[in-house]
């Protein structure tokens, strides 16, 4: 079974900056993509970003592109967003995923993902 942890959201003012981290269980961490997904109040969960096994590619979502910033350290299971020039819209839960094995169908829907952390609220003060 595999388990996702994230940690480091918070209360930031706007133009500030969180480092996100999701710790997975399991030997494989290394084999799959892994992603960041955000939800606000009220509104569907939407794709932030993602990273291939080997961290060698990177995908952002257009709202979050030169501000935020995915890696992985795959010696220690664990995957980070870096969020700079936080704004208020940024504010939502945060949550990491795995996507699943087949890798068939879009990395940017979160139908292609089996595995889900609990989230971390992150909220952005203007």
């Amino acid at each position: 079974q595999v388990q996702l942890v994230e940690s480091g959201g918070g209360l930031v003012q706007a133009g500030g900056s969180l480092r996100l981290s999701c710790a997975a269980s399991g030997r494989t961490f290394s084999g799959y993509v892994m992603a960041w997904f955000r939800q606000a109040p009220g509104k569907e969960r939407e794709f932030v970003a993602a990273i291939s096994g080997t961290g060698g590619n990177t995908y952002y979502a257009d709202s979050v592109k030169g501000r935020f910033t995915i890696s992985r350290d795959n010696a220690k299971n664990t995957m980070y967003l870096q969020m700079n020039s936080l704004k208020a819209a940024d504010t939502a839960v945060y949550y990491c995923a795995r996507r699943m094995a087949t890798g068939y169908g879009s990395t940017y829907s979160d139908t292609n993902y089996d595995y889900w952390g609990q989230g971390t609220q992150v909220t952005v003060s203007s």
